[in-house]
């Protein structure tokens, strides 16, 4: 295997050899790009304004579970078709996400995700003028749900890839908690809209805040260190942009079914299934629901799914740390034991008001929220290399899937059953299964390698 690059063969001569590059035989190599003494590198404003584009863009996230009671209201809908609907959004959410990494590779970051954005505000609006329930499952579950799929992890982890290779768990730590950022400044202010002046205001709000960042990703993003003539955070070579790659579809659906023949892939997709099962699926969405029918006010259950935005920032961020430096498959397993654990408690915690057992289930579970992100993606990494991105995207398609089966379940358990016990108990159970999963994940030496071309 040849190593190509400057710093790799320091004499011309030798580096001509094998290698499609012209300079002067007397000229000295060409010099690594490094930063100016004292400034800051262009990949951490990169980063910012990627969390800042996902803060804005998860005003969307923040809805699903507030328009259960109000919708219901107003339309006679039951919680299972609602449920329904909610969960076509969860799913397109994770299955478009490996398209949307192949797409970025394809037409570049800042195109899929203005696209994407614009495509959220306009399903968002036309919620305003819906009278039956397919027009729910038509805009906000297929509009907005593959505009979301765009804006999803895979994102982050394409930016991370691409512009660090130190620093890649703290990264990535930050950028997944940008969501519960977006989720902390939005879920309030939604579910005071929606009390006081009904859910159509707070779909326009949605709307206009998934608009309101389209000019920063169009003027200060940038798709890779090399559009600026710099190298990666951390890296000593020169990194070449690579080549647009057409087929992204197919390329998407190929690394599918190469990754699909190896056994981590399969367990993580399995963890990643309980993960969204556990968080989206099930506290997401059906939280505020489930206080309400034990008489809290739907503001104040609201205010505690904000205040688990507020600790998943601090815990997400320390997981990405913890995953620079210790093994991601014990950290894993850790974070799905402990949440298995507090679900189990949490139908007994249920009150009118809010009390401190309350509180702390909300603190720990904010902490455990998407702390299981910066070590999977690690593990995609290690086991993937430049794959990992999209082989990452169908991993969080696996994700959605499980958090839009438990949508749908969760609302049909509630019609069926009057409570929401059962899904509770169940999915502590899963959380526990997803503990013995990340164990047996196999080891990888180095940092993980492509997956093989497929043959002709």
């Amino acid at each position: 295997m040849l190593t190509i690059g400057p710093l790799d063969h320091p004499d011309p001569a030798t580096d001509a050899v094998g290698v499609t590059t012209i300079q002067p035989q007397t000229a000295a190599p060409t010099p690594t790009p490094v930063r100016p003494p004292g400034r800051v590198h262009r990949a951490w404003f990169v980063a910012a304004v990627t969390f800042v584009t996902i803060i804005g863009a998860a005003a969307f996230a923040s809805l699903p579970g507030l328009l259960i009671e109000p919708l219901h209201e107003e339309f006679d809908w039951s919680r299972g078709t609602i449920g329904f609907a909610v969960s076509v959004n969860l799913a397109l959410y994770g299955l478009t996400a490996p398209f949307a990494a192949a797409l970025m590779d394809r037409f570049g970051i800042r195109r899929v995700v203005g696209v994407a954005l614009t495509v959220i505000a306009v399903g968002s609006l036309l919620t305003v003028r819906m009278t039956a329930s397919w027009q729910l499952v038509l805009y906000w579950g297929v509009l907005v749900g593959l505009g979301s799929g765009s804006m999803a992890l895979a994102f982050a982890a394409t930016v991370t890839n691409r512009w660090f290779t130190a620093r890649r768990g703290l990264v990535t730590g930050i950028l997944t908690a940008a969501g519960a950022s977006g989720q902390l400044v939005f879920l309030p202010l939604l579910s005071w809209l929606v009390q006081h002046h009904g859910w159509r205001p707070a779909a326009v709000t949605v709307a206009l805040s998934a608009l309101a960042v389209v000019p920063f990703v169009w003027l200060l993003l940038r798709d890779h260190p090399a559009d600026v003539g710099l190298t990666p955070y951390g890296s000593t070579e020169p990194v070449a942009k690579p080549a647009p790659v057409p087929g992204a579809a197919r390329r998407a659906v190929a690394v599918l079914f190469r990754a699909a023949r190896t056994g981590p892939f399969w367990l993580l997709a399995g963890t990643f299934a309980i993960c969204g099962a556990s968080t989206n699926g099930l506290v997401k969405t059906h939280f505020v629901p489930a206080a309400h029918d034990h008489g809290m006010p739907i503001t104040a259950a609201a205010s505690l799914l904000a205040v688990i935005g507020v600790f998943d920032v601090v815990g997400t961020v320390a997981s990405g740390w913890f995953t620079d430096r210790f093994e991601p498959r014990r950290l894993l397993a850790v974070y799905y034991a402990l949440r298995g654990v507090s679900l189990l408690f949490l139908p007994a915690l249920l009150a009118p008001s809010v009390h401190p057992p309350m509180l702390f289930f909300i603190v720990f579970y904010g902490l455990d929220w998407v702390a299981t992100v910066p070590p999977t993606i690690a593990l995609c990494r290690e086991q993937y290399g430049e794959d990992s991105a999209i082989v990452f995207g169908w991993v969080l398609a696996s994700h959605q899937v499980g958090a839009a089966l438990v949508a749908f379940l969760g609302g049909v358990a509630r019609d069926v059953f009057g409570s929401y016990d059962l899904v509770w108990y169940a999915s502590g159970a899963l959380c526990a299964a997803a503990a013995l999963m990340a164990m047996v994940i196999r080891r990888k030496d180095g940092t993980g390698v492509s997956l093989p071309a497929p043959s002709a």
